[in-house]
């Protein structure tokens, strides 16, 4: 398999090397079974939080199948990220009924807020910025996913209050959602 450096990793600050090891433990796991690639790199990306084409490179070497096939498969669907990720991912709906009930507003507040752009994650490393065209809350609109903790009828005005759920410290996740 290909050779790994011995660096940390900067999202976790875990041992590059480990975490490689982790992937290959994956990869030989799953080598044999027809159809896998999949499920080895979503493992791979649960591992290293995104899948950086050094990353996609090893699988296929110890898959030993064409870079080609794993790359097309990481770029074809939306669940695999080959940038780094924040450690929360936000999502503000833009569905119509949250676009007229002043999502628009919502969206230019949290990249205000955050200094991020859409797509972009912050400096910190806390939060990843993403736009979704329907999170199915329409009734309540104008409505933002954190993880998977849903806010309803975010305002501007609203927003610090719910990411600071989520800026406190590291090991410590939101409570609320829905009723926030």
């Amino acid at each position: 398999m290909n050779e790994r450096p011995d660096t940390c990793c900067a999202t976790c600050g875990a041992d590059e090397k480990a975490l490689y090891d982790a992937v290959a433990n994956v990869i030989e796991q799953y080598r044999e079974k027809e159809g896998s690639l999949i499920m080895v790199l979503h493992a791979a990306q649960e591992i290293f939080g995104y899948l950086p084409m050094e990353l996609q490179e090893f699988i296929a070497d110890g898959m030993e199948i064409p870079v080609s096939e794993v790359s097309g498969v990481v770029s074809f669907y939306s669940f695999f990220s080959t940038q780094k990720r924040g450690k929360h991912t936000i999502r503000m709906c833009q569905g119509t009924a949250c676009y007229v009930r002043g999502g628009k507003k919502v969206v230019d507040a949290i990249k205000n807020e955050l200094d991020v752009e859409v797509g972009g994650t912050t400096a910190d490393g806390q939060f990843t910025f993403e736009i979704a065209r329907c999170i199915g809350a329409c009734g309540l609109a104008p409505a933002m996913m954190v993880d998977d903790d849903v806010y309803k009828q975010v305002t501007p005005a609203k927003l610090r209050g719910i990411l600071s759920l989520y800026a406190k410290a590291p090991e410590e996740t939101a409570e609320g959602g829905v009723g926030a």
